[in-house]
């Protein structure tokens, strides 16, 4: 019999906007939080921990294996090999996988995967000519030296390099192509506002039934130790009308997309335990669900950056021998309120199946109704390197709060790419 591999558990920290309370905190901090708060969730001895893979996108340059310095802090042993994977959005997606592949080859039994993200920690540095004067002020050996060196220097020197979050090969923001993205699919300013209301008002019903708190481990930050148990971007009760007045971010003067239906600039962090079946058995925990199947697919970047889902949840459920009707839970990154609407239609259209992906005929019709029903990444935030673990334990608490079968979760990335994972609830 085929020893399943299986999610445990997962947890998270609270996630919150990027420059309110996480403000003072790096990136690895948000990882040791998560990680504790799994392991005391699960109670497993940290001793039997094989390996820890984070994924993240905004990387220090102090902890550049975000992973090690996360696990070391969160009580890790040291003996415990740690690293740290990237490919933008689905980072925490792309650390699963290998953690899933390390178990699969044998390579480790138990493993914590996930990801970590604070762009209040973005790392400003300074334009190429001031890097390149201050890389050949290494060669400095007398005080003339130093005077011709400060005498080099010019105020636009000091001008900080801003982040920018944009594809390096087109130049274009994500939002720019989504505001294209929206207009080619039809999908109008209203739906987007209307998909943006309830991602809002369904994550705070969420945390009012309880669902969200069991997923998220409260934290204490700063001198004061404040304490802090929720996300912090959650807006309920929000009316169209207000919306409706809101300007476009990105595309001045044709967009449709605004501050109110994309997701926010998000600091925080997520993992998840995983291993074999077997191995469950022997340490006396109880899985969650199995994973069944996984892909990440890559896309055309001017055409299809944000389609990662509708081509990945094709790819998985075709790998998986199984339909979208089939499944019970759909969890979908929300990046855009306008990008997840497009990769419905997409799903949901034969012309879309036969020119893109080859098939006959359609996905599938996606019901709405089994879509992202504790709020999503508009609502909840979006740590780029975290969300995809987040996504997967949400899917798995789903499945079982709802006593579904299968659940399946996607995403899209930033260099046109996307994933998608196929879970079964474990009996």
């Amino acid at each position: 019999m085929k020893d399943k591999i299986v999610l445990i558990d997962g947890c998270r920290t609270p996630f919150l906007k990027s420059g309110t309370d996480y403000m003072d905190l790096m990136s690895y901090e948000l990882g040791q939080m998560a990680i504790a708060g799994l392991l005391a969730k699960t109670g497993i001895d940290k001793s039997k921990i094989d390996s820890v893979i984070l994924g993240t996108v905004i990387s220090n340059i102090k902890t550049s294996n975000v992973a090690r310095e996360a696990a070391l802090t969160a009580g890790i042993p040291h003996t415990t090999p740690c690293h740290t994977v990237t490919q933008a959005c689905i980072s925490a997606n792309r650390a699963i996988a290998s953690a899933i592949g390390e178990i699969a080859t044998g390579t480790s039994d138990v493993v914590i995967a996930g990801g970590v993200d604070s762009t209040s920690d973005t790392p400003i540095g300074f334009r190429k000519a001031m890097r390149k004067k201050l890389f050949q002020a290494q060669k400095i050996r007398s005080f003339k030296d130093q005077l011709r060196f400060i005498g080099s220097l010019r105020p636009k020197d000091f001008l900080p390099e801003k982040p920018s979050i944009s594809e390096f090969t087109t130049g274009k923001t994500m939002g720019q192509d989504c505001d294209t993205l929206a207009a080619k699919y039809k999908v109008t300013r209203e739906e987007q506002d209307q998909f943006a209301i309830l991602s809002h008002n369904l994550a705070n019903k969420a945390w009012e039934e309880g669902h969200l708190s069991k997923e998220v481990a409260p934290v204490q930050v700063g001198d004061k130790f404040k304490y802090i148990h929720k996300d912090n971007g959650i807006r309920p009760g929000s009316k169209i009308e207000k919306l409706a007045k809101l300007k476009p971010a990105f595309d001045k003067k044709n967009g449709t997309l605004t501050a109110a239906n994309s997701s926010f600039l998000t600091d925080g962090a997520a993992v998840v335990l995983i291993m074999k079946e077997s191995k469950a058995k022997e340490l006396g925990l109880q899985p969650k669900a199995e994973i069944i199947n996984f892909c990440f697919t890559g896309q055309e970047l001017k055409e299809e950056l944000l389609l990662g889902p509708a081509f990945a949840m094709t790819k998985a459920l075709t790998n998986a021998g199984l339909q979208l009707s089939q499944m019970d839970v759909i969890e979908i990154h929300e990046a855009f309120a306008g990008q997840v609407i497009a990769n419905i239609n997409c799903l949901e259209s034969d012309e879309f199946a036969s020119k893109k992906l080859g098939n006959k005929q359609k996905t599938g019709e996606l019901d709405r109704s089994k879509l992202n029903c504790w709020g999503g990444s508009l609502a909840l935030g979006h740590p780029f390197g975290a969300t995809g673990a987040r996504l997967l334990n949400t899917t798995a608490n789903r499945l079982i709060q709802e006593n579904g079968s299968y659940g399946i979760l996607a995403a899209c990335a930033a260099g046109a790419h996307g994933h998608a994972m196929i879970i079964k609830k474990y009996n």
